[in-house]
């Protein structure tokens, strides 16, 4: 039987907004600066295991408890086993940890301008939440957190200003927050932030989630990682099994436990984008922009005579992409990831160009 112009098994699908990732263009030519990618490659050792790996490890199913590369980020961070949980990809935990964590019926808190993934994970999960305004600076107002609440999240640095906010600022929240689980997104924490997950030993209810995605290289490998109590992460392990035991394969196991062993790469690689970072900000404050002071690998900035949308798209139609949002009290911004030396200066160049042609 149908109901207006649907059939009847249309009703019963699970809808929700989905999120919409940065584009992924096929054509190499593009100056891709849009989706916060690493600029360099991966660990050397990564390749070199790629160059040797025996196609006799595909027979088999992966270890499930992924203890090879678990036990390698414990050395990294300096905690037990059981206090590091892997997914695939930061969004893979963080979604794991919705699913597990927020279960209350009480709000979830997190910033009005933040990682917009939050808000279609709590619609898929129906579960409910409350954006907290940023400041007029884009500031956590930590107050706002004091409130009852079934769970908050924040990414720090955030997504999409890159603004760190202090450790102090962390602990504050956490700390009026014992009844509830605290999430800390820290995709981007290595470029210029000091990491909460020393908080974790004093605090059982807070969780930190790091990526490989970012400071590591190696978004196309997925891997994403959490380090909490271990209540909490036998609690994430636990929902995991439930409904999928497998989820790395053999190689993001192998290449992720060779990219945690090279420190001093790990270290070079993080100072080499800070660098171009500095580099950026000095060529876009000569060209009229505005920004936060940033503690990521991107920067949030902002022209003082021409609007965020018109220099979005004329920097597509000449094949540079950065990302766009149209969104409420952000829809002036460009956020603009840090490339290679050459990707900034193709950029730079052509907002020069335009700029100084729009003016005459």
């Amino acid at each position: 039987m149908e109901t207006g112009s649907r059939k009847g098994w249309e009703n019963y699908i699970r809808r929700v907004r989905p999120y919409v990732p940065g584009e992924q263009p096929k054509d190499k030519s593009i100056v891709k600066l849009n989706t916060n990618e690493n600029p360099f490659p991966p660990s050397p050792k990564v390749q070199r295991l790629l160059n040797n790996l025996d196609a006799e490890i595909f027979r088999l199913y992966p270890d499930p408890a992924m203890e090879l590369l678990v036990e390698e980020l414990a050395k990294f961070y300096g905690v037990g086993k059981e206090h590091v949980f892997v997914g695939v990809g930061s969004d893979d935990v963080l979604s794991m940890a919705f699913l597990t964590f927020f279960n209350s019926g009480k709000p979830v808190l997190f910033p009005d301008i933040t990682y917009s993934f939050y808000p279609v994970w709590c619609e898929l999960y129906k579960i409910p939440y409350e954006t907290q305004p940023l400041d007029e600076n884009f500031r956590i107002s930590v107050g706002d957190y004091y409130k009852e609440n079934g769970g908050v999240i924040i990414a720090n640095p955030n997504a999409p200003t890159s603004i760190y906010e202090d450790l102090d600022v962390i602990e504050d929240i956490v700390a009026h927050n014992r009844d509830s689980v605290v999430i800390i997104d820290e995709a981007y924490v290595d470029y210029g932030g000091e990491s909460a997950i020393p908080l974790t030993g004093r605090y059982e209810n807070l969780l930190v989630v790091q990526t490989f995605s970012k400071s590591r290289s190696m978004a196309g490998m997925r891997i994403g990682y959490a380090i909490g109590s271990e209540k909490l992460i036998k609690a994430l392990n636990d929902v995991k099994y439930s409904f999928n035991s497998y989820t790395l394969n053999q190689v993001a196991i192998l290449a992720g436990a060779e990219e945690v062993r090279d420190r001093d790469y790990f270290y070079e690689r993080i100072e080499k984008v800070i660098k171009l970072r500095e580099y950026a900000e000095e060529r876009l404050e000569k060209l009229g922009f505005d920004f936060p002071k940033s503690s990521a690998n991107f920067l949030f900035a902002t022209h003082k005579s021409v609007h965020a949308k018109e220099l979005y798209e004329v920097l597509r139609s000449n094949k540079i992409f950065v990302r766009y949002f149209n969104l409420p009290r952000i829809d002036n911004y460009l956020r603009i990831s840090i490339g290679t030396r050459q990707q900034m200066d193709k950029l730079f160049d052509f907002l020069e160009s335009y700029l100084s042609g729009r003016d005459n």
